[in-house]
């Protein structure tokens, strides 16, 4: 399929576009238990097709190491048994969430009898750009899938066999149950044009979301003519005030950047109050060091903690989903606000202090989804916020922001009821 003609794929992907707003009609009025016995027979196959995926997947992994993958990459990019079970278990867990569609958001009744609500419904057709991580093609199907929106995914070329497989399951647990036809589709090649062409599908897709790094977010802002809610990178800080209990400064700051630094939540900017520095640089850094992290400072910093190297102007701005880390001390928490305000993504952001004030300062004037008060970043996830799988992590404002599960994959209409009442 790969040498399909550029008309030829715009003609595929027109006919799956059809097949998902069909698919749509159908989903909004399925029950929850409808919807759940999908679920329940996609976490099945996924569980009974163990060996098919895994042998998939190395196809992957060892095209990846052809090509040059960074080890973050090649992590993000793995499926053994157990993150598949972990995949499955995922699934299971949004089954047991709460339906988010026919909620009752609001009732006015107005001085002429009209009842008017405001209930959640289905967005409609969602399609998903990303790259790398193929647990991604089931977590955003069984979340869509839960709150009625078909879904048409186009995953990156390094995992092209593991999405394959998985959205082979899918469709296989989806016939099992009966399922709508194009209620889970991938978009089988790695053409780029297919993503062009995708983007300005407005007549069957009602809502882009693009999970992945920089270049493919600004692709997607600048071609898609439907609305997009970006899931941009996490340059994410840990601020250490001057009223800091260290040690919980150096667990957190360890943990936030080491205990899985290919992921958008951990951190890539360390910053340290000028009052606490002469203390805390030298065993953070030590530290840190320690867990093989590459630590590259400012001239204060480096003053403090002789392996460290000097920063740029670009490292402030870098995502480096890696065991490397920009460290900055500054005379106050206002300077640590400026700049995290500066040159973070708006994803994740935490402070560590002891001063109740402060933190009510950072907590509000820090412009991220998420922030944090004597905490790790890196529980920025929907699983640890108690969603179940997550659809990904948004940094925009409109209309979902941070950890974006099954509520945000809804919008809303006004349901009116009369009594025969005219204007």
């Amino acid at each position: 399929m790969a040498e399909l003609s550029i008309k030829e794929i715009e003609e595929t992907l027109l006919e799956m576009g059809e097949k998902a707003k069909i698919a749509s009609y159908k989903l909004m009025a399925m029950n929850t238990d409808t919807k759940n016995d999908f679920l329940l027979e996609m976490a099945k196959v996924i569980e009974d097709s163990m060996d098919e995926i895994i042998l998939e997947n190395k196809k992957d992994l060892a095209n990846g190491v052809a090509n040059g993958l960074s080890e973050a990459m090649l992590d993000r990019l793995t499926l053994d048994k157990e993150r598949i079970q972990a995949i499955a278990d995922s699934v299971r867990d949004v089954i047991a969430l709460e339906d988010p569609v026919a909620k009752n958001i609001s009732t006015n009744i107005r001085p002429n009898g009209l009842q008017i609500n405001k209930v959640s419904v289905p967005i409609g057709v969602i399609g998903i750009i990303y790259e790398s991580r193929p647990n991604v093609t089931v977590d955003a199907a069984v979340l869509c899938l839960k709150a009625g929106n078909p879904v048409i995914l186009r995953g990156g070329s390094e995992a092209i066999n593991s999405n394959l497989i998985l959205a082979k399951c899918l469709k296989r647990a989806g016939r099992n149950k009966g399922m709508p036809i194009g209620s889970v589709q991938l978009i089988p090649w790695s053409d780029r044009n297919a993503v062009s062409f995708m983007l300005k599908m407005d007549k069957y897709i009602d809502l882009i979301i693009p999970r992945g790094g920089e270049g493919l977010i600004r692709t997607v802002i600048e071609q898609s003519t439907i609305p997009v809610i970006k899931h941009y990178k996490g340059v994410c800080h840990l601020y250490v005030d001057s009223e800091a209990d260290l040690n919980m400064a150096v667990e957190i700051a360890k943990n936030a950047k080491c205990q899985r630094p290919g992921v958008c939540n951990a951190i890539e900017t360390l910053i340290i109050h000028k009052d606490i520095a002469k203390s805390a640089a030298p065993i953070i850094g030590e530290t840190l060091a320690e867990e093989g992290v590459l630590l590259k400072g400012d001239s204060e910093f480096c003053k403090l903690f002789s392996d460290a190297i000097q920063t740029d102007e670009n490292d402030w701005s870098e995502e480096y989903l890696n065991l490397t880390i920009s460290i900055k001390i500054v005379d106050s928490i206002e300077e640590a606000i400026a700049h995290i305000n500066q040159y973070g993504s708006g994803h994740s952001d935490a402070i560590v202090t002891n001063n109740a004030k402060r933190a009510e300062l950072f907590l509000t004037t820090v412009d991220s989804s998420t922030v944090y008060h004597n905490a790790s970043t890196r529980f920025t996830d929907g699983a640890e916020f108690g969603m179940g799988a997550e659809i990904g992590i948004s940094t925009d404002k409109l209309h979902a922001r941070g950890p974006m599960g099954l509520p945000e994959l809804t919008t809303y209409k006004y349901v009116v009821n009369g009594t025969g009442q005219i204007r």
